[in-house]
């Protein structure tokens, strides 16, 4: 008698792994956290319209004064808070129907912020697939700040090297560049010859969002007045959304290119959450859950944090490590990260457990 070696009686290690994810999905749903939150994303999309109204509002009743200085500064967080709620709909956080959370991502995120959703899908839905995996996660595939190896090598004259031990202290300023930035490639986007859906209606509706947004300020302020005041909401805007998104994932284990790893410890290993109170929550738009975002991508935005509690047990007694700290701390481990990548002695991928995982 022969011993079917193909089929072994215990679990193979992707099996395991695969029934460690699918169990961790039935706690979550029996605990009734994937469930849709109506009551909650309607007070939010009802307060991110009468918002919206108001800084149209507060542009024409300020007029042409410096307080618009201040306008601009709300601004700033009010278009962020939308855009967040924006990524929710792009997550199908808020309704059952697909349908219904495109439509309304589109409007939040081209029409009220003037970001493309279909920019912004591409883009996104390749990093979760592959969070921190070098040539899969283009939020590890900046031009200025380098993360991986690859990046490391084309810093080679003796200022690209200088900036390269530095880049840590730089990065957060950069973060001021990063509304026009995001612009920038929405206007790409809808503008490229790449198979796009919607096209014409994501054009539309940025060239409301952009064009009008202009000519209205234009319409309020003088010349300068108008232009201090698009700086300061840009550069605002563009602070607080990389601010929000970088703790996440920045200073985190890089996956190597070829390395296999189950979604569980992939999407676990590479987030960060950021502890605090509710008032995280709201400041971060429900990205400091990050570790149960990325397990979970369609859970609405009020469940992370009591999601949070479980999925910490169960990765704590599956022994995946499961990263917590302060939004400071974690500032501080990304200026320190980045600021080390060029080191010779720095290993990028020197995680014990990624390391498993590597072909």
């Amino acid at each position: 008698m022969t011993i079917d070696t193909a089929t072994p009686t215990s679990q193979r290690p992707r099996d395991r792994a695969v029934s460690d994810f699918t169990e961790l999905t039935r706690r979550v749903q029996a605990a009734g956290l994937m469930r849709r939150r109506p009551g909650h994303y309607t007070a939010r999309i009802t307060a991110a319209v009468v918002a919206m109204g108001a800084l149209v509002a507060g542009i024409v009743l300020v007029g042409d004064s410096w307080w618009q200085i201040a306008v601009a500064v709300g601004a700033a967080v009010v278009l962020t808070q939308v855009a967040f709620l924006g990524h929710d709909a792009a997550h199908r956080q808020i309704f059952s129907n697909g349908r219904a959370n495109t439509w309304t991502s589109l409007v939040l995120a081209n029409l009220f912020v003037g970001l493309s959703y279909g920019w912004w899908q591409h883009k996104h839905t390749r990093h979760h697939a592959k969070p921190n995996q070098v040539g899969a996660d283009p939020d590890i595939d900046l031009e200025v700040i380098a993360f991986t190896p690859d990046d490391i090598e084309r810093h080679r004259s003796r200022l690209s090297r200088w900036f390269l031990r530095k880049q840590g202290w730089f990065f957060f300023p950069l973060l001021f560049l990063e509304g026009a930035a995001l612009h920038v490639a929405a206007i790409r986007r809808v503008s490229s010859r790449e198979p796009m859906e919607r096209r014409g209606v994501e054009l539309s509706m940025l060239a409301v969002r952009l064009v009008g947004g202009l000519a209205l300020v234009l319409a309020v302020m003088s010349p300068v007045k108008a232009a201090v005041f698009l700086v300061v909401q840009l550069a605002l805007f563009g602070f607080y959304m990389g601010a929000s998104f970088a703790p996440n994932h920045k200073g985190m284990p890089l996956i190597p290119k070829d390395a296999r790893i189950d979604f569980l410890r992939r999407q676990v290993l590479t987030s960060r959450n950021i502890g605090g109170g509710r008032w995280v929550d709201v400041l971060m738009g429900g990205l400091n859950h990050q570790v149960e975002h990325h397990l979970f991508p369609s859970m609405p935005r009020p469940s992370l944090r009591r999601a949070q509690p479980l999925v910490k047990a169960y990765c704590q007694a599956h022994n995946i490590p499961y990263a917590s700290v302060s939004l400071p701390r974690s500032y501080a481990i990304i200026v320190r990260h980045l600021n080390s990548v060029g080191r010779p002695d720095r290993d990028l991928f020197a995680c014990p457990v990624t390391a498993l995982y590597r072909v």
